[in-house]
């Protein structure tokens, strides 16, 4: 298992919208394995590359007992709305209520680049615009009405996680030439 840590509210990464994958490699398929794992691990019903601080459009769900990921999706939505309490593998232990368009279908690809569309309503509906979100840099407490986002900010505040320190990035001290890895 390739079980990776999921970067917290607070961190930049998840207000910073994702670049378009242009490289169906091998290393894409190893980001599709590890958010994968990671969601499953949680557990959760989605899990977008920011969270794992990786800035590529690409997530994965597991909803209805059906695993999957889409990578550069784009979404057309039903005129339809849902409410329902939704919560992030990046607030944990909060959910607050959220309006959704209740169908989707996202079109994109695999990790192959091969065209995949998916089409779902209800929960899978809500994950692919939870997720596709995460890729755009929005957070869901951001489709809050004012009097909720100030509910979900002052939990926020509370949640014995906010505030954990970010992980330390360091520069190599050695030259690269241009060729780092």
């Amino acid at each position: 298992m390739a079980v990776k840590p999921i970067r917290l509210f607070g961190d930049p990464v998840l207000r910073t919208p994702a670049d378009p994958v242009k490289d169906f490699d091998k290393e894409l398929r190893t980001l599709v394995k590890d958010l994968s794992d990671t969601m499953l691990d949680a557990p959760g019903a989605g899990l977008a590359a920011p969270q794992l601080g990786v800035g590529l459009r690409v997530f994965t769900y597991y909803v209805d007992e059906q695993l999957g990921h889409v990578v550069n999706p784009t979404l057309d939505l039903s005129e339809e709305q849902q409410d329902g309490d939704e919560g992030c593998l990046s607030l944990p232990g909060l959910a607050f209520p959220t309006k959704r368009a209740f169908g989707v279908v996202a079109k994109g690809f695999n990790m192959y680049g091969e065209p995949i569309v998916l089409e779902g309503t209800d929960l899978l509906a809500r994950c692919v615009q939870h997720e596709t979100d995460h890729l755009d840099g929005i957070i869901f407490i951001d489709r809050l009405d004012p009097e909720q986002r100030k509910a979900a900010m002052k939990a926020i505040r509370e949640a014995e996680w906010f505030g954990e320190p970010k992980p330390i990035v360091k520069d190599s001290p050695h030259r690269t030439f241009g060729k780092a890895l």
